[in-house]
């Protein structure tokens, strides 16, 4: 290899430079302290720091006695969707109903448009005072409102304002899709938080944090992939650790808040330093309108803005436009209200059904997924149903550390009918 430089910036650079031209590869140890020390004629203590710092920046990993090793690029992750082409029936795209997404073409007739300009207002102020006034009850004193480009470019943002390479991050175990490939790719550590039917264990998260998470991400209800929301019970002992550890970034994940069942249930500490509630309109409107409202503390908020200035990345006056209109819109409430409804009915016949055929799951739930836990291979009780004409997700891909054995079906196009076949193939594959 070689490695040139005499003070550890310069050996740094180096170092990176190789990898980048690929002159070192993913998966090559680098030279041990005292050799490489000993070939540029530096102190060991200086090739050490070189190698922490390639650690913090994501380059490299210490793996023990192997030595430090230069990390692979993440490769892309398991995604949310639908399988192109698939003659299965497909019960893992996580995707919501098309038939309650409404029309947002009628924006566009019943609404002139008017142009803006750089320096203009990030937020329109109508649909400013729609968000503030949904989440006043829910979020603590003095908090201002931001809109990201979804859901998770609002945590993307957040975690990159407070946080490097390396960082510690506490999330559910298993874990959403999305939120396990934004933590890879930014070379953040996931530390896995159990969860049961009443959300994130509060003795997990306690775990996590004497651990050094310096950020934890839970969903409040409809978690993704098990369903469950947090009860005021576990809620209220989620805020009791979180009160312990002020500092630490809280970023709640409420993606379903416009079509959820269940009451939401605040953690967020009054005296929380670094807060941020993140209310995605993806599955009431499409996931192609990719808007999230974030209420955060006035110091995250700054952070936002400074990424989503009037002049830079700001989000589309236009889709507001869209959004504020189809909000106000006479009849979409009444259209959300039967989307909800719909889901929850989906999900009760589902859960009767397995319940008549003898198969667990996880009962009581919200949103577009339900969990069966299964014990054994579920990657051959999936490619069991595959074969049966199901396609489900395997819980597998949504464990941080610890494997959680399950299965996650999308019921939000799953009629009776279908429930019951579902059942009736799934009993067969299970014994």
């Amino acid at each position: 290899m070689n490695i040139q430089g005499q003070t550890a910036a310069d050996i740094f650079e180096s170092i990176r430079l190789l990898v980048h031209t690929q002159q070192i590869l993913a998966g090559q140890a680098l030279p041990p302290l005292r050799e490489l020390a000993e070939q540029l004629g530096v102190n060991r203590n200086t090739v050490a720091t070189v190698y922490r710092r390639l650690v913090t920046a994501g380059i490299a990993t210490t793996q023990g006695r192997l030595g430090t090793i230069i990390r692979a690029t993440p490769a892309p992750g398991e995604q949310e969707g639908s399988q192109a082409g698939t003659p299965l029936r497909d019960l893992a795209d996580g995707n919501p109903n098309p038939a309650w997404l409404p029309d947002l073409s009628a924006a566009w007739h019943s609404r002139h448009y008017q142009p803006r300009l750089y320096g203009t207002a990030t937020i329109n102020p109508g649909l400013e005072r729609y968000l503030r006034q949904w989440c006043t009850p829910d979020c603590p004193a003095g908090f201002d409102i931001d809109l990201t480009h979804g859901a998770v470019d609002a945590i993307e943002r957040l975690l990159a304002a407070y946080l490097r390479p390396g960082d510690k991050v506490a999330v559910e175990n298993p874990c959403f899709l999305s939120s396990i490939n934004l933590l890879r790719n930014a070379g953040l550590q996931s530390l896995g938080v159990p969860v049961d039917q009443e959300g994130m264990s509060a003795g997990g998260l306690q775990n996590a944090l004497a651990r050094g998470a310096q950020a934890v991400i839970l969903t409040p209800r409809a978690h993704n992939p098990t369903g469950c929301s947090l009860s005021s019970r576990r809620a209220k002992a989620l805020m009791r650790v979180l009160e312990k550890h002020p500092h630490v970034l809280v970023i709640v994940d409420d993606h379903f808040a416009l079509l959820s069942g269940q009451p939401y249930h605040s953690v967020i500490p009054r005296k929380a330093k670094r807060w941020a509630l993140v209310r995605s309109f993806s599955k009431a409107l499409g996931p192609d309108v990719r808007v999230a409202a974030v209420a955060s503390d006035a110091a995250s908020s700054r952070q936002l803005r400074a990424r989503l200035s009037p002049g830079s990345h700001w989000v589309s006056h236009f889709i507001q436009d869209a959004i504020e209109f189809t909000l106000s819109r006479t009849g979409t409430a009444e259209l959300m209200q039967q989307a909800r409804s719909d889901y929850l009915q989906r999900r009760s016949h589902l859960e009767a059904a397995l319940r008549g055929a003898g198969v667990a799951a996880w009962e009581g739930g919200d949103g577009l997924n339900l969990w069966l836990p299964v014990v054994g291979d579920e990657l051959a009780i999936a490619q069991t149903m595959a074969e049966k004409g199901w396609l489900l997700r395997h819980g597998e891909i949504f464990c941080v550390d610890e494997k959680v054995a399950g299965l996650r079906v999308t019921l939000s196009t799953l009629d009776t009918d279908a429930a019951q076949d579902l059942s009736r193939d799934l009993q067969q594959s299970l014994n």
